[in-house]
């Protein structure tokens, strides 16, 4: 069996795959040990003087590092939690904006005077263009940069917020833009019978955008949002420009105190990688279950499909 773009490969084939693939594994292996295992044994890395305070319960230090490093996990799922919901909230809100302002480019209001006529259609405009102007400015700064100046910024306005909130708000500018960005692209990308469909049932603009076109785009862009609550998440590490006890800022605290840097950062890298890979395997459930509740949709009910059956049987 074949496809227009490969031939499946032949029995032949498929053993040449796997012994390549062995050999590679083997090469990789080999490299490891020797580019990496035996540097780091020969300058003491694996003793137990350095991962003893992570690895050894009996290890006069093992609880007070643990009892720090989930202070800074608490800390970074607190942000990050925060983070996330109000960058969707923010992202949603702004997709749908962007989408009503660009929907009232071309009206004309000829039902109003040609001055509160000229004056809506200058005020739409003038919004659609700071929108995209915030869009690109905020979307176009690194995250630390933005960080910074929210930290900054804020209290020079005499905002004196929590160090937790200055990081939430600075995430919650970036990634609220770029969610919105992702939204907004689903639901310029769906068919246009999705619109004129809406219009022929007598819905508005904003119902249109609201129960048509953003319900469907959250289904469809779900893994590029799901890729970017992982970067909100992973973000979080750069709390330590304004000092905040995130994961990685206790981790340097750690480290200045055990002089351990790569044990250290080996197990918050572990954690970071477990907590996001978690992340992903829900993305991935929800996305199943939403398109498993697609093709349900328009099976028919039992009942529907027994009625026609017992009516043929009293025949």
């Amino acid at each position: 069996m074949s496809s227009v773009l490969y031939d499946v490969p032949g029995p032949r084939q498929r053993r040449l795959t796997l012994i390549i693939s062995l050999l590679a594994t083997v090469l990789v292996a080999v490299g490891a040990y020797y580019l990496i295992y035996l540097p780091l044994d020969e300058k003491g890395q694996f003793s137990m003087d350095l991962w003893g305070p992570l690895i050894d319960p009996s290890n006069e230090n093992f609880t007070l590092v643990w009892e720090r490093i989930w202070v800074g996990i608490e800390n970074t799922l607190i942000a990050a939690a925060l983070a996330i919901v109000a960058s969707l909230i923010i992202g949603t809100l702004l997709a749908v904006l962007r989408l009503q302002l660009k929907s009232l480019a071309g009206r004309r209001y000829a039902g109003l005077s040609a001055p509160v006529a000229y004056l809506l259609r200058g005020l739409g405009s003038g919004l659609a263009v700071l929108t995209r102007v915030c869009v690109e400015v905020f979307r176009g700064l690194p995250v630390v940069i933005t960080i910074f100046f929210v930290a900054r910024g804020l209290p020079e306005f005499g905002v004196t917020l929590e160090t937790l909130w200055y990081l939430v708000i600075g995430l919650t500018v970036y990634n609220g833009v770029v969610i919105a960005e992702i939204l907004r692209s689903g639901m310029e990308g769906l068919p246009f019978g999705q619109r004129e469909a809406a219009v022929a049932i007598g819905l508005s603009p904003f119902q249109t955008t609201t129960l048509i076109l953003l319900p469907q785009s959250f289904r469809i862009m779900l893994p590029a949002l799901i890729s970017q609550l992982v970067v909100v998440l992973k973000d979080t590490s750069l709390g330590f420009i304004i000092s905040y006890e995130e994961t990685l800022n206790i981790g340097k605290q750690i480290i200045g105190v055990l002089s351990n840097p790569i044990q250290v950062y080996f197990v918050i890298a572990v954690l970071f990688i477990l907590v996001n890979y978690s992340l992903s395997k829900l993305a991935q459930y929800v996305q199943k279950r939403l398109a498993r509740g697609r093709k349900t949709a328009n099976l028919p009910a039992a009942s529907e499909v027994a009625a026609p059956i017992d009516a043929g049987a009293a025949v």
